[in-house]
């Protein structure tokens, strides 16, 4: 995720529901965040969802490759062979 710039992103939930295309527009362009705020505190994080597509998919890349880090630690491995044996690649 991009960062907030906190002087251009915080949006305060009025500002969205009265011009919530221009808000959308700059997400769309910047490709950061935006913070909404109710009476001066944060309550939501919005973005795009192109952006927020890519988050997902390189968090569970991420968490795949953690995944599998753990399994070499722990011994948990397979050579090629068994791995093709398994998936029944010649």
């Amino acid at each position: 995720m991009a960062k907030v710039e906190l002087s251009q992103d915080v949006v305060a939930l009025s500002d969205l529901k009265a011009s919530p295309g221009k808000v959308v527009s700059r997400m769309d362009k910047t490709h950061r965040p935006v913070l909404l705020t109710s009476r001066g505190r944060a309550v939501a994080v919005v973005q795009s969802l192109e952006d927020y597509e890519a988050d997902t998919e390189e968090r569970a890349f991420l968490r795949s490759v953690v995944h599998g880090l753990m399994d070499l630690e722990q011994g948990r491995e397979l050579d090629l062979a068994e791995v093709k044996k398994r998936l029944g690649i010649a």
